[in-house]
């Protein structure tokens, strides 16, 4: 990061350029904490590569602008990644229409499915609208249908971020697959997006979380506290 240079009036020994330099260092410490280190994150890959999960649960991004982020690519093409190895049996992207009016979880199975991941082995949850939302559901609904062995797989902050809540709401046979970038750094820049139809997405109903929710409520839900725990089991 490119920090700007300091005004001609301010001393290098301001208030301002102090408390500046510890807020940095603060975020940096804080980012560095909740995502898993390059050791960690290959460690728990090696852990996995020579299982085979029944379903295998990817977060869902929201999608603007009709085009995915970097942020959506990485994902799907991790997840792919995962089942070209056999590691993925299945895959459920997970997410609700929460930031923009389209269902992240239909979004995302729709690039999958036209990057060659066969229809019948990608899955769709829709009601998540936090992280916790999406393992919690997902699971939920992999159970209802039958699958045993449950994996997560995501960016190496995300994944660090749900595997204490995974282990302590859900299941501690929950696997951890953060992303192994080395792994999918050439096919990420080979994989031109494909068309999809987005429309088949789209939430006629949409009402952005914003507008629906307080911040606190929202912040509820980041930790887990708003889910709907009769959820799938009917």
């Amino acid at each position: 990061m490119k920090i700007p240079s300091q005004p001609s009036s301010m001393t290098s020994s301001s208030p301002f350029t102090i408390h500046s330099s510890l807020l940095l260092i603060l975020i940096s410490i804080y980012l560095y904490s909740c995502s898993f280190s390059a050791k960690t994150t290959r460690q728990l890959f090696e852990k996995s590569k020579d299982k085979s999960y029944d379903m295998v649960v990817v977060p869902g991004v929201q999608f603007e602008d009709s085009s995915w982020s970097e942020t959506m690519q990485a994902r799907i093409l991790w997840s792919k990644y995962l089942y070209d190895k056999g590691i993925a049996k299945n895959i459920m992207y997970s997410g609700s229409s929460v930031y923009s009016p389209y269902y992240e979880g239909i979004i995302m199975a729709l690039y999958a499915e036209a990057l060659g991941i066969p229809k019948e082995h990608v899955f769709s949850e829709t009601k998540a609208e936090h992280s916790t939302e999406n393992i919690y559901y997902s699971y939920k609904k992999a159970k209802k249908l039958g699958y045993k062995t449950i994996a997560l797989a995501s960016d190496e902050f995300q994944t660090k971020l749900l595997r204490r809540y995974s282990r302590k709401v859900l299941d501690t046979s929950i696997a951890m697959i953060p992303m192994v970038r080395d792994s999918i750094r050439l096919i990420f820049q080979e994989t031109k997006e494909p068309k999809i139809n987005f429309g088949k997405a789209y939430n006629p109903n949409f009402k952005s979380i914003i507008e629906r929710e307080t911040f606190r409520q929202r912040f509820r839900g980041t930790r887990g506290k708003n889910v709907d725990v009769k959820a799938y089991e009917e």
